[in-house]
C-alpha cells in the first residue's frame, strides 16, 4: 500500500473546531474513520466501533488495513484510489472482517481530507452495515422465487402453488404463454419437483428443425436408415428415458408428426427410423406453445385428439404486462446476475430509468426485460443504471428531465401503469396492489390521478 499522497485534490474540509467536528462524526449512524498521511487511524466513531467490534482506543494510531481487514485491503485501497485519482468511491459493496472473524457486508464511500489551509492531510471513509439489508434481500428472494421463477404477482403465485401437486403425478402438462414468458422454467420446475428428478430433462423445439429432420430428432434412427446414417443415433425419447421430455412450441409440429406423436403417447412405445424393434417410451411429456391450440384445432391445423392427450394439466403463464409488479423484482435479479458476469458493482436503477421500464409494455416479456438490463449493464460505468444506458427504443420521443423523480412521483407512475393495465377499473387495480379500494381512492386524490376525460374525482364516502 502506497504511503505518498499528492497535495492537489479537495473534497472535504474539516470544521474549524475539532470538538465540533468530533461531535458531528460521533453522531453519524454510519461507521466513519479518518487516516493520516501514514495510513494511521486518527478518528474512529461509535458506529465504526459497533460494526467492527473494535474499541476506539484500540483503533486509533493503527494502520487502517489492520483494523478493517476488508477484502479490498488485500488487493487495493479505496482511499488510495481516491487520493491518486481525485475521484471519490461511492456506495461500493465489500466485506470486512470484524473482531469475531465474521464477514460483514458494508457499503463503502471515500473522500479526501484537507486541513483549513487546503492541504491534504489524509482520507476519510464511511461504511454502512448492510447485514439487515442482506437479510431482507434473502427473505424477499425466498418469498418471491421458486425454482428460479421470480414473482410476487398473485396470478403467478397461484400457478406456483399448483406446481408441487402437478409434479407429483405422471399426467401430461401443457404450458401456454407468449414467447419470452419463461415456459421452459416452469417445465424445469415441474421436473425438479417430480419423482423423475434424478433422470434427464430433455428439451426439443418442435419448430426448430426442418420437417424432414424432426422425426429422427424425436425417435432417433438406426445405421443405414438413410443415406449418411453410418451409425445409429438415439432420439430425444430415448435420451429422456426415465425422465421428462419437454416439447417446446408443439404448435409448430407438422401434422404428419402429430399423428406419430399421438401414437407414441397412446401406446407408450416407438420405433427408431429404420428400426424393427419396438422401444418403450418411459417419459413424462411436458409441452409448451405460444399458439392458441384451441383455435388451431378449430382450423384443423392441430389434431384434436393430440390436443386432448397433452392437455391433461394446463398452465397459462400471464405476460409480463399483466404483472408489472414483477418488473422491479426481475430487473434487480438481472442486475445482480449481469453485475457478476461483467464484474461490475451495479446497485440498481435511477428513478427515471425505473419509470421508463415500468412504462414499457414488454411484447417480448421477461426475455425482453432481461435483454434490456443486459444492454444497460454493459453500458453502465458506475453504480446505477441511468436513462442513457437503456436501449434507444425505450426512450421517449421527448427527453425526460434530468432532475430525479421523488418517491411520490415514482408511486404515481406505478399506480398509473396498474390502472392502465386494468382499463381504469379501480376495484381490479386495488386488488392487484393488495390495498383496499378506499385506500386506492385516497392515493388517487393525493397523487392527482384522474381517469381519462374526467376533470376531478368525486368525494369518497368512507
Amino acid at each position: 500500500m502506497k504511503k505518498s499522497m499528492p497535495q492537489d485534490f479537495s473534497v472535504i474540509t474539516p470544521q474549524p473546531s475539532p470538538e465540533r467536528f468530533e461531535a458531528v462524526v460521533q453522531s453519524i449512524s454510519d461507521g466513519v474513520f479518518t487516516v493520516d498521511r501514514d495510513w494511521r487511524i486518527t478518528c474512529f466513531n461509535k458506529a465504526a466501533e459497533k460494526i467492527t467490534g473494535i474499541k476506539r482506543h484500540e483503533a486509533l494510531g493503527r494502520k487502517c488495513y489492520d483494523v478493517l481487514r476488508s477484502e479490498l485491503c488485500r488487493d487495493t485501497c479505496v482511499i488510495q484510489y481516491t487520493i491518486e485519482t481525485g475521484r471519490p468511491v461511492v456506495n461500493l459493496t465489500v466485506y470486512l472482517t470484524n473482531q469475531e472473524g465474521i464477514r460483514i457486508p458494508v457499503s463503502v464511500s471515500t473522500a479526501l481530507f484537507r486541513d483549513k489551509n487546503g492541504r491534504v492531510i489524509g482520507g476519510v471513509e464511511t461504511f454502512r452495515d448492510l447485514r439487515q439489508v442482506e437479510e431482507l434481500r434473502k427473505e424477499a428472494e425466498k418469498s418471491y422465487s421458486f425454482e428460479d421463477i421470480i414473482s410476487k404477482s398473485d396470478k403467478m403465485r397461484r400457478i406456483l402453488d399448483l406446481l408441487p401437486t402437478i409434479a407429483e403425478n405422471e399426467s401430461s402438462v401443457l404450458i401456454m404463454g407468449e414467447s419470452g414468458t419463461g415456459k421452459e422454467l416452469f417445465a424445469r420446475a415441474i421436473h425438479h419437483l417430480s419423482r423423475r428428478c434424478q433422470k434427464p430433462l430433455v428439451a426439443i423445439n418442435c419448430g426448430g428443425f426442418p420437417e424432414t429432420l424432426i422425426e429422427s430428432e424425436l425417435f432417433g434412427y438406426e445405421a443405414g436408415a438413410f443415406t449418411g446414417a453410418v451409425k445409429a443415433k438415439p432420439g430425444r425419447f430415448a435420451l429422456a428415458k426415465g425422465g421428462t421430455l419437454f416439447l417446446d412450441e408443439i404448435g409448430d409440429l407438422p401434422l404428419l408428426l402429430q399423428v406419430k406423436l399421438l401414437r407414441v403417447l397412446q401406446e407408450k412405445t416407438f420405433e427408431p427410423l429404420g428400426g424393427v424393434q419396438t422401444v418403450k417410451a418411459d417419459v413424462r411429456i411436458i409441452a409448451a406453445t405460444h399458439h392458441n391450440l384451441e383455435q388451431m384445432v378449430h382450423e384443423e391445423t392441430f389434431r384434436q385428439d393430440l390436443y386432448y392427450r397433452i392437455n391433461v394439466m394446463k398452465l397459462e403463464i400471464p405476460p409480463l404486462r399483466e404483472r408489472m409488479e414483477d418488473v422491479p423484482l426481475l430487473a434487480n435479479h438481472f442486475i445482480q446476475r449481469f453485475s457478476a458476469i461483467y464484474n461490475k458493482e451495479i446497485n440498481g436503477l435511477t428513478a427515471n430509468a425505473l419509470k421508463l421500464i415500468l412504462n414499457h409494455d414488454y411484447p417480448g416479456n421477461v426475455r425482453e426485460l432481461e435483454n434490456i438490463i443486459e444492454h444497460a449493464s454493459v453500458l453502465c460505468p458506475g453504480n446505477l443504471i441511468r436513462i442513457e444506458h437503456l436501449p434507444e427504443e425505450l426512450l421517449p420521443r421527448t427527453a425526460l428531465p434530468n432532475t430525479p423523480l421523488s418517491l411520490q412521483e415514482v408511486e404515481r407512475q406505478f399506480i398509473l401503469s396498474v390502472l392502465k393495465r386494468n382499463k381504469w377499473n379501480r376495484q381490479a387495480t386495488a386488488r392487484d396492489l393488495k390495498i383496499h379500494k378506499t385506500t386506492l381512492f385516497r392515493k388517487l386524490r393525493k397523487l392527482n390521478i384522474m381517469p381519462p376525460q374526467q376533470k376531478s374525482l368525486p368525494e369518497q364516502k368512507d
